[in-house]
């Protein structure tokens, strides 16, 4: 069963994350932002039609991460939440857009988002641990939205993804076992620090 943890205070758009908790068949949380894509994003003219100007965000958790608000109190455990909250404001608040092979680093310079994890960035990518069908949802009055899978980045990742590129990045992942059907939840219960 989802549980919807709802914004109290919004601003240019109301975030909520979804939580989809982990099963026998599926070990991990899904955590799934909705408001996004309640604007369009601000796409270049010439990707206008080309590339999605709606989307939501998405990360996938270790079964065993502590997904209640007492735990997200700590930033160790809520980092991936915030993570994802601000994602989901980023392209409102600078009008601009986020799409698949998009890198975004925690600051400037990047910065860890807690102090137990070396993750200090993030690459967004569609869904491919789902149906190709997951990644796009269709609303009843037609608008089309977009499903990113939010990966966290490592220093060295981050920097790969930035100077050679998303295809660089996915080639030294695959070269060291990271794969994709590990997902994101295996490298956060990984610890990756």
């Amino acid at each position: 069963m989802a549980t919807v943890f709802h914004e109290l205070v919004s601003d240019l758009v109301h975030i909520d994350v979804h939580l989809v908790p982990a099963t026998a068949q599926r070990p991990y949380h899904a955590l799934v932002t909705s408001g996004m894509s309640d604007r369009p994003m601000t796409v270049p003219p010439d990707l206008v039609g080309q590339v999605p100007d709606r989307a939501e965000v998405m990360i996938l958790l270790p079964a065993d991460w502590p997904i209640d608000q007492a735990s997200w109190q700590d930033e160790r455990h809520y980092w991936p939440i915030r993570t994802l909250k601000v994602l989901a404001r980023l392209p409102h608040e600078y009008d601009t857009w986020l799409g698949a092979w998009h890198s975004v680093p925690n600051g400037d310079p990047a910065k860890p988002y807690a102090d137990d994890t070396g993750f200090c960035g993030v690459m967004l990518a569609p869904p491919l641990r789902f149906p190709p069908e997951f990644g796009t949802l269709r609303t009843e009055d037609g608008r089309e939205i977009t499903l990113l899978a939010v990966l966290p980045l490592l220093p060295d990742e981050l920097v790969a993804k930035i100077e050679h590129g998303a295809d660089v990045l996915l080639d030294g992942l695959d070269e060291h076992g990271v794969s994709e059907s590990a997902g994101p939840a295996a490298r956060l219960g990984a610890g990756a620090a």
